[in-house]
């Protein structure tokens, strides 16, 4: 199959921009605002927002990192009597609008898991999801509240986003 390029850099900043005026929009400003970034590429995607958010309203959007691996339902061998905090931001989340910050949403396991390590930990006012990519092929009654772009893929295509902070470059590519 050959790769095909979806979007750009200049592309992905402007579904960026797009989308941090979207959440700026719906919530009426920066209030109660926090941002967590799903290990690997969604923590530079919610960094790329909070510094969107923060040059449109000059304020501080509070911003974290979650890692789901000890909540994901696909993974062998994990015991579920481990409740480790699997979030790390510098603020109290409970009583906040989190809004989860990924690459691409899938099948909405991912989603799914960050829910849960959340939950377990916090008790939000309200659970928001922000994905650069969605490619359909949902397993789960879950849909993002912000989109950079949607996609619909087949089953067998892949969509990879490579974000200049980790892989170098930055651009959304079909495979």
């Amino acid at each position: 199959m050959v790769e095909r390029i979806i979007m750009d850099d200049a592309a992905v900043n402007r579904a960026l921009t797009r989308m941090s005026h979207e959440i700026l929009e719906k919530n009426k400003g920066t209030k109660d605002i926090v941002l967590l970034g799903v290990k690997t590429r969604g923590v530079f995607l919610a960094n790329r927002l909070k510094e969107k958010i923060d040059s449109i309203e000059q304020v501080k959007v509070p911003t974290g990192e979650i890692d789901v691996t000890h909540y994901r339902d696909d993974v062998q061998n994990q015991q579920s009597t481990i409740k480790v905090k699997s979030f790390d931001i510098d603020v109290d989340i409970n009583d906040k609008h989190v809004i989860i910050v990924d690459d691409v949403l899938y099948t909405g396991r991912t989603v799914r898991a960050s829910l849960d390590a959340i939950l377990d930990h916090a008790r939000p006012r309200k659970i928001s999801l922000a994905t650069l990519v969605d490619r359909g092929h949902r397993e789960l009654p879950i849909r993002a509240d912000y989109v950079g772009k949607n996609v619909p893929t087949a089953s067998n295509e892949s969509i990879v986003v490579e974000l200049e902070e980790y892989d170098k470059q930055t651009a959304v590519t079909l495979n």
